[in-house]
């Protein structure tokens, strides 16, 4: 029998989302940092690469990912994620069908869904097949300027009503993590506070040591 998502991965902790990075070998040099310094899943995000770059960067991405036993999700392309094999993908508001997206991959792959700060949309998420859900901006942000904003209070509500692993994203540093994890979110998004930090695997380490239980 296969297993499921939440009997495979441990959706938690720190989640590294990548930049806009063009150059490969910087991109990887950069996950492997993160990776040596303990984050617990990787997401793939280039949204200036076109689709040879994406198939490039995010199978170089994945045999490393590998190689730490950390998933790789693929974020917005399900498309890539099929073509790669990869752990899973993230989708938007915007993106395809959540219920389509369980249906093509299986019940062995993870699904996260940006829910934003609406917890209606986290709900129906669930019910359709998602493995997290994410909110935010939970603080401002320079990759998404014009992000909604999500209080942190959004997490002690869905708490009540989801028994999935909750994700933070958005304007998430050092210096206000705490907040988010004892707001209940059971992972932080992190990219411009891991990604240009002068020593990411340090970084990432000082990021596992807040989130402890």
């Amino acid at each position: 029998m296969a297993k499921t998502v939440s009997q495979q991965f441990n959706i938690s902790g720190l989640y590294a989302v990548t930049p806009d990075e063009p150059n490969t070998p910087s991109l990887e040099a950069n996950i492997h940092a993160a990776l040596r310094g303990g984050v617990k899943l990787v997401q793939y995000r280039n949204k200036a690469a076109d689709k040879d770059l994406r198939l490039q960067q995010a199978s170089a991405l994945l045999a490393l990912c590998r190689a730490y036993n950390v998933p790789l999700i693929i974020n917005d392309h399900l498309d890539l994620c099929v073509q790669i094999d990869a752990d899973g993908v993230h989708l938007g508001g915007t993106d395809c069908d959540l219920g389509e997206a369980r249906s093509l991959l299986g019940v062995d792959k993870i699904i996260g869904a940006s829910c934003y700060n609406q917890l209606d949309l986290a709900i129906n998420a669930q019910s359709h097949g998602a493995s997290y859900v994410a909110f935010g901006a939970c603080f401002s942000t320079s990759t998404k300027p014009n992000a909604v904003s999500a209080p942190l209070s959004l997490f002690a509500q869905a708490k009540q009503k989801i028994n999935i692993p909750l994700v933070a994203i958005g304007g998430i540093t050092l210096e206000n993590a705490r907040l988010v994890k004892n707001a209940g979110a059971d992972a932080i998004a992190v990219v411009n506070a891991l990604f240009r930090s002068d020593d990411i695997t340090k970084t990432s380490q000082q990021f596992i040591e807040i989130l402890k239980p």
